[in-house]
């Protein structure tokens, strides 16, 4: 009993260092290099699918007339585009400026939108679902409108006009993202005997977040370690990326409490979808940018074990 409460207590930290370790170890044993090319097209299945799962296990317990825009959403996505609205105009008068590749980092860091595992984490913390979910979606929105207009500034694009940046974002992350939420509301309101079976499972969602942290933070450990750039500039990344996530969960957390709700918006600002901040470094802008979203993925998912144990812990005294 004491290891699978071990297993329940610390379960991020584990699944990240399985991740990791399973991809050295992995790697490492040249009799499986044959299967490389089987195991990446069943990670790039498992992903999505552990995602859209957890997504609809969520969304169901969400109800839909909760989801409602509130004023803390309008600071944070003022935050997020205006941040990236300043640093890419630095770029644009300064377009020799040292540092640019790091400059590009915190822009990925900045405007990447939030998570669709976030509203798993931010139910675990006791924040709002709802709320997350909201934002999520209005983010997303707003990402594909803001990187059209300020990234052909800094990275021009012959082939992509604003409507193919649009029609790209959004087809990266919506369907993703609304695929599940429709089929939580049909099962809601078509299937209410199924819904009841779906919302009674407390902890699903968050321990198939788990598995999915695993196979994202190996994906990670493998963009890293495969990576072609400077080991000093791999350190400046990572330290950008270290202080964009630092700054957003502290700003998320502080606008958040002004309006009651500090969980959700320091989830919804500090918690990224990092698998987009990697395609969009390496479709619009300097290809090795893409390592910034790699970084942000370990600091994120560290910072969110250490609350979940405070969490924990604030449990266990009441």
């Amino acid at each position: 009993m004491s290891i699978i409460r071990f297993i329940k207590d610390w379960t991020l930290p584990i699944a990240m260092c399985a991740g990791a370790a399973a991809y050295f170890i992995y790697t490492g044993i040249p009799a499986l290099a044959p299967t490389k090319p089987y195991v990446a097209k069943l990670v790039a299945f498992l992903q999505p699918a552990l995602i859209f799962t957890m997504l609809f296990i969520t969304f169901c317990k969400v109800n839909p007339k909760d989801l409602r825009p509130t004023r803390w959403h309008g600071w944070l996505l003022l935050l997020q585009a205006g941040s990236f609205a300043l640093l890419s105009l630095l770029l644009v008068f300064f377009p020799h400026l040292p540092g640019q590749v790091l400059v590009e980092g915190a822009m990925l860091c900045m405007i990447c939108p939030t998570a669709t595992a976030a509203a798993v984490v931010t139910g675990k913390l006791g924040g709002s679902a709802a709320s997350l979910t909201t934002y999520t979606i209005l983010v997303n929105l707003v990402v594909a409108l803001v990187v059209p207009v300020f990234v052909p500034l800094i990275h021009p694009h012959d082939n992509f006009a604003f409507g193919t940046y649009f029609a790209l974002i959004l087809g990266n992350v919506f369907p993703l993202l609304f695929c599940p939420f429709l089929l939580a509301m049909l099962v809601r309101y078509c299937f209410p005997r199924f819904h009841r079976v779906v919302t009674s499972c407390k902890d699903l969602a968050f321990y198939l977040w788990a598995v999915a942290l695993a196979l994202a933070i190996g994906v990670t450990v493998k963009s890293i370690v495969h990576s072609t750039v400077a080991i000093s500039y791999q350190i400046g990344i990572a330290a950008v990326s270290l202080a964009c996530c630092a700054l957003q969960f502290w700003a998320g957390k502080r606008i958040g409490k002004h309006y009651h709700d500090p969980i959700s918006a320091g989830q919804a600002l500090g918690q990224k979808n990092t698998v987009f901040a990697i395609w969009m470094g390496y479709t619009f802008l300097t290809p090795v940018t893409s390592v910034a979203g790699g970084f942000y993925s370990i600091w994120h998912n560290i910072y969110n074990s250490y609350q979940l144990y405070v969490r924990r812990k604030e449990n266990e005294r009441e």
